[in-house]
């Protein structure tokens, strides 16, 4: 490892893989990537099972501090941000880190489970199931109606810059369209989403371990059909979704 790399990432493209990296980058760390490829299972393996006992990804080692293994991405981010309060990513308000912390809690017991069941049972279920795949999107929805006031009048979601709180729940909601969910109807959502995609930091954290649908899905966020491949898998979707309310 290069004497530059103060920390190590194991990730993968998914929301929460990409919570960590765009976190990593617009603090400026220089960091090492490990691509965890999930789809082999390899966050099962023995290797990854020392630095997150879990088995998910992402998870990040401090070798600045001991070589310190640090998992869940809220602690990640905090952890970091909060080690490089120069950055205003965690603020140095009590009430705004009071704020934040609700937002990124908020994220992590609401919309990134919600979301992530929606994307299981629309995306990757076996069978078709139509009650879950209609409970899931209709909650996932209603969340990004939550995130629709919380934004009201906003730029960001605390204290009118980017926070850690931002950066949790965009990494969620940029994939909202790949179970069939637009924004037509969050103006607010909307216009945050593309303030923080236009972020270069955030570009770059998008792509990390490689380029994949995170990238593509920010760059569309106003039209999600426009990029052929999303368009087909969207279109898949929503005729699964308009199947399942349909039958209720």
């Amino acid at each position: 490892m290069a004497a530059s790399e103060q920390y190590t990432l194991y990730t993968w493209g998914t929301p929460n893989g990409i919570k960590a990296s765009i976190t990593l980058e617009e603090l400026g760390l220089k960091y090492k990537t490990v691509a965890i490829d999930i789809s082999t299972n390899a966050q099962k393996e023995e290797k990854f099972l020392k630095v997150n006992p879990n088995g998910r990804i992402p998870a990040i080692v401090d070798h600045s501090a001991g070589d310190l293994n640090v998992f869940e991405t809220g602690a990640i981010m905090w952890y970091l941000a909060s080690k490089h309060p120069e950055s205003g990513l965690w603020p140095k308000d009590v009430k705004e880190q009071a704020e934040v912390m609700s937002w990124l809690m908020w994220q992590m017991g609401g919309l990134g489970p919600m979301q992530g069941q929606a994307n299981h049972f629309v995306l990757f279920a076996p069978v078709e199931l139509a009650y879950p795949i209609k409970r899931y999107t209709d909650e996932t929805y209603r969340l990004l109606e939550t995130l629709e006031r919380g934004l009201q009048g906003k730029q960001y979601l605390v204290g009118d810059r980017l926070t850690i709180a931002d950066l949790a729940s965009f990494s969620w909601a940029i994939f909202a369209p790949m179970i069939s969910i637009t924004f037509e109807k969050l103006p607010n959502v909307k216009a945050w989403l593309e303030r923080i995609a236009e972020r270069p930091a955030v570009k770059r954290g998008l792509d990390v371990p490689s380029k994949g649908n995170a990238g593509k899905l920010a760059a569309n966020i106003a039209n999600p059909t426009a990029d052929p491949e999303l368009k087909e898998r969207y279109e898949k979707s929503l005729k699964k979704v308009e199947n399942a309310r349909a039958s209720q």
